[in-house]
């Protein structure tokens, strides 16, 4: 029975989330009731990750298992026709039969948008968390280097999360100032091996204190070290918070792949970082893969 990937985008304001859940509108239900009226059998999707109401994705992967035998480009076309307008499919492709997107993922790119400007901006309402007041955009930059490498993330998770370990790798964190040219517009780039429930939003949340003085320079470092939750920063808003890219393993990328393996820099981190002393022993690898943001 083949196995269909595609690349999903999709804007989550109004949306539950990626998750089926009971009674609210969720990106998952959406796409298995329009791929199981194409298919004419029902089908279950599965995600690279797990994004929390609110949240949007540029290049969510999502897999399912079918008997259909459709074009690939019909899976796009038809699958896109039959989704609201805050949903399309960017890409469909038949994949290797076993191929399963939390399995596949080498990591992920998350990317959180911040509009410092003392006015709002009404066409960016549900896309950036607008801050008034200056932001001191170097020291957060100096603080997100504390977050590269192998961590406990106890502080910077969600008090509901309910992985095993908050241990996470962190390859990347960059504060991006004038994000394609507009003024007034901050990136904050995470990319890591996997993510724990809300953990990018806090790690936003927590650099922006430090950054309006909110909270004292040196504080990642020390929730590093103490995990505690309630000396960290604020949960940053969902609206802000966009997947944006999912790389897989090698061995599970296509010929002429528009997805791509994890980059160079990532690798030459990963095998560089050591984990802390206080840090408790690896997880099974179905925790570490899986992330809820």
């Amino acid at each position: 029975m083949p196995t269909v990937r595609l690349i999903v985008r999709y804007d989550g304001t109004g949306l539950s989330g990626w998750q089926r859940q009971r009674g609210v509108a969720t990106v998952q239900e959406h796409l298995e009731i329009a791929a199981s009226v194409i298919a004419c059998e029902p089908i279950i999707m599965r995600a690279s990750g797990r994004t929390d109401a609110g949240v949007h994705a540029r290049a969510q992967v999502v897999s399912f298992r079918t008997k259909a035998t459709i074009p690939e480009k019909g899976w796009r076309l038809g699958l896109t026709s039959k989704l609201p307008p805050q949903i399309a499919v960017l890409d469909a492709r038949v994949a290797h039969d076993d191929f399963d997107p939390r399995r596949a993922s080498a990591g992920k790119r998350y990317r959180y948008l911040l509009l410092a400007t003392p006015v709002r901006d009404p066409l960016l309402r549900e896309r950036v968390w607008h801050l008034w007041g200056d932001l001191d955009l170097g020291l957060m930059q100096h603080e997100a280097d504390a977050l590269v490498g192998m961590h406990d993330f106890n502080a910077f998770r969600a008090a509901d999360c309910d992985r095993v370990s908050a241990v996470r790798h962190i390859w990347r964190v960059a504060v991006l100032p004038r994000w394609h040219g507009h003024e007034g517009l901050v990136a904050i780039e995470v990319e890591g091996t996997a993510f724990l429930k809300n953990m990018v939003r806090i790690i936003t949340g927590t650099l922006v204190d430090v950054g309006r003085a909110r909270l004292p320079a040196g504080t990642v470092r020390a929730r590093l070290a103490d995990g505690d939750r309630t000396r960290s920063g604020i949960t940053a808003p969902p609206q802000g918070l966009y997947l944006d890219e999912v790389f897989l393993k090698p061995e599970w990328l296509l010929p002429d792949d528009v997805l791509k393996p994890r980059p160079a820099y990532a690798e030459a981190v990963l095998g560089h970082s050591l984990a802390p002393a206080h840090a408790p022993a690896p997880t099974p690898r179905h925790d570490i893969d899986e992330d809820d943001e």
